[in-house]
């Protein structure tokens, strides 16, 4: 069996930013409230923490921030993923070198290669570092899928561990976990499935609701590893207003906009992403007050 990572709720950590640049003290304190309020990992530099937008310097502080902070109490795993092959094996050694846990590492967008490319792009990440992978399929972003033979594949190799499973195809899912077994484990990345996920051989979430419902988000995976199955289903239907709040606009300007709303400093999105619009979030604070 492949090395687990972490069994649970991941949170895809936003990144607060201000007039400087990366606002530590604030992203210090949030992974502080993750970790206190039962987040079992933290995955930083990812979608929702606007890694697209920022600077190496940037990714590099953040990193050594989230990895200084958590001081060993959960993992913390760096998005490093991106469209070209170098730069990504160059940017997964240097989180390697800033003592990450492991590396979530999406396809890649815009040049959309091949299926065959897919094995090759992650067989040479693999070959050049020693961290745990998860991959990262996530085709409404990337316009690419990893289809399940290709998991299969890609399975085969050491240190590729996991996988995002961010398509919405359950029915891809399940043919995954039926092909790959225990060579490839499945964390659901979709805040509107993690039941489904889990029902089928899944280890838990990598969520952007546990940013703002971080012991709500660990429980309903809890709860059905302890086999409360009738609790777990109840809290993933409680749960839906919110998720489809947290995606009323895409990720992730509602959830910093939630995030402000709960006591926390970070601002608004980055350029080309702008401000939550005024009905939308006063619909995403009645969710986050209804949910308890």
């Amino acid at each position: 069996m492949k090395k687990i990572l972490f069994k649970g709720c991941g949170t895809a950590i936003s990144t607060p930013f201000n007039e400087n640049g990366v606002n530590l003290k604030e992203f210090e304190k949030l992974i502080n409230f993750q970790i206190e309020n039962g987040a079992d990992a933290i995955i930083v530099c990812g979608t929702t923490g606007e890694a697209s937008t920022m600077t190496e310097e940037e990714k590099a502080s953040t990193i050594y921030s989230a990895v200084k902070t958590a001081s060993g109490r959960v993992p913390i795993i760096a998005g490093t993923g991106g469209n070209n092959t170098k730069t990504v094996i160059e940017n997964s050694k240097k989180a390697e070198a800033l003592g990450v846990d492991g590396l979530l590492i999406v396809t890649p967008y815009y040049n959309k290669c091949t299926q065959k490319g897919l094995i090759e792009h992650y067989k040479a990440i693999s070959e050049n570092v020693s961290l745990p992978i998860i991959l990262y399929s996530v085709p409404s972003r990337t316009g690419v899928n990893i289809l399940p033979e290709t998991c299969l594949e890609l399975s085969k190799i050491d240190n590729i561990v996991a996988i995002k499973e961010a398509s919405g195809n359950l029915s891809q899912v399940a043919e995954i976990a039926h092909l790959c077994g225990e060579n490839l484990h499945i964390y659901s990345g979709n805040d509107d499935q993690i039941l489904p996920v889990l029902s089928l051989g899944g280890l838990g979430v990598i969520s952007v609701l546990s940013n703002v419902k971080p012991k709500y988000t660990h429980d309903i995976v809890q709860n059905f590893f302890d086999g409360n199955i009738e609790k777990a289903t109840k809290m993933q239907l409680d749960a839906l207003p919110l998720v489809k709040a947290l995606f009323s606009e895409v990720n992730p300007i509602p959830v910093k906009a939630g995030l402000n709303h709960i006591g926390f400093d970070f601002g608004i999105p980055r350029l080309p992403l702008t401000k939550i619009s005024s009905d939308k979030e006063q619909n995403l604070i009645n969710e986050l007050n209804n949910l308890v």
